[in-house]
């Protein structure tokens, strides 16, 4: 992946990347369709260096996905100027699993799919024969935290 070149002073490191990500719990999606861009938030899992997402199977999100796979992601924080924090992540998802998502064992899906369930759901995995997972193995990373100016 190459190195951010703009905005290094105020760039994450590697682990502070991991854990900034691993600290937030939603993100918004950018997608591009036949219409134009469409975003949306999302929660996620931050897992194995990729970012899991679970979507809905019938929804704009998904069509503009299965359509054209490159995606846009931001996680962002803060409030003033000085607080403001974040990450972008750019690349293209890949279906992991079956669509719509009912249950089949996935090895790969049973981290992402504990660690979400963890943090949103209770700790129960939910199948609800409606989402199915996403992933993206970011070709770009940004980064930028605006407390290292102080």
């Amino acid at each position: 992946m190459p190195e951010q070149r703009r905005g290094r002073r105020i760039a994450m490191t590697s682990e502070e990347v991991d854990a900034f990500l691993a600290e937030q719990h939603t993100c918004r999606v950018a997608t591009v369709g036949r219409d134009g861009p469409h975003a949306t938030p999302l929660w996620y899992a931050w897992h194995g260096g990729a970012l899991w997402l679970t979507s809905v199977v019938r929804s704009l999100r998904w069509a503009d996905l299965r359509h054209d796979p490159r995606i846009a992601v931001v996680v962002d924080a803060g409030t003033a100027y000085g607080e403001l924090r974040g990450v972008e992540l750019r690349g293209r998802v890949e279906v992991v699993g079956e669509v719509p998502r009912t249950g089949e064992p996935v090895p790969e899906l049973d981290g992402p799919e504990r660690l979400f369930a963890d943090r949103y759901t209770g700790g129960t995995v939910v199948h609800d024969g409606r989402h199915a997972w996403l992933r993206l193995v970011p070709d770009r990373i940004t980064s930028w935290d605006f407390r290292k100016l102080v």
